[in-house]
């Protein structure tokens, strides 16, 4: 495909090396987001029901919670990447790589989804919640069949933010040799002053933004009509 462009135009890449770069990134976008979203829903739940006045108040679980998402998600990818290599060498036994990039893109990810969980749930009007607690719905029945159904639609809707920021985090750990299209826009792109990569990554990148968001919105709609 890319060989049969002109050659003035033509980037010093083979098709395969862009198709193995796409494979690399949705393998570390989708393998961490599934980690990532399931530590970031049970996260932001908590930060939810755990706070002053709500169905599980608890204020010694939010008051520790609260401050250490909130550290997390200070610390910039590039350097929490580099800061988390003896846990990341610890987990899968190795720095470098797309298994070694998933573990700091879930620590990096996890406290970011766990946010945006937090203020879709916390839009929920109150009347619901009263509403199944009057008839009796246990915590757990208030939780799972009033209050994550009744914010489905913007759930969808953070969980896509979420894979959006995701796909440019794997563009950072390229940096240090986790592979992906970032690794492809730096080795050959940038090192080798080759334009026609960085603009072949670029458009790449945004074609799977643009992908992504539309996707969501779509799901994100569907979800609201029902």
């Amino acid at each position: 495909m890319l060989e049969s462009l002109p050659e003035s135009i033509r980037p010093n890449i083979s098709t395969d090396i862009l198709l193995t770069s796409l494979y690399e990134t949705l393998y570390m976008v989708f393998l961490s987001l599934i980690f990532s979203a399931i530590l970031g829903i049970l996260l932001g739940v908590v930060l939810v029901v755990t706070r002053k006045g709500h169905i599980l108040e608890c204020a010694w679980v939010f008051n520790i919670l609260n401050p250490i998402i909130n550290v997390l998600r200070s610390i910039p990818f590039i350097i929490l990447m580099v800061a988390i290599i003896p846990f990341t060498r610890l987990i899968v036994g190795s720095a470098v790589g797309m298994e070694a990039a998933v573990v700091p893109l879930v620590v990096y990810a996890a406290p970011y989804i766990a946010r945006l969980i937090e203020n879709s749930l916390l839009e929920v009007e109150p009347g619901i919640i009263e509403a199944a607690d009057s008839m009796g719905a246990s915590k757990a029945q208030i939780i799972f069949r009033f209050l994550l159904p009744e914010a489905k639609g913007s759930l969808i809707l953070s969980i896509t933010t979420a894979t959006i920021g995701l796909v440019g985090a794997t563009a950072m750990a390229g940096a240090i040799g986790a592979g992906g299209i970032g690794n492809v826009a730096i080795t050959y792109g940038y090192q080798r002053f080759d334009d026609a990569t960085m603009v072949i990554t670029v458009v790449l990148l945004i074609v799977m933004v643009q992908g992504l968001q539309s996707l969501g919105n779509i799901l994100a709609r569907n979800s609201r009509r029902r």
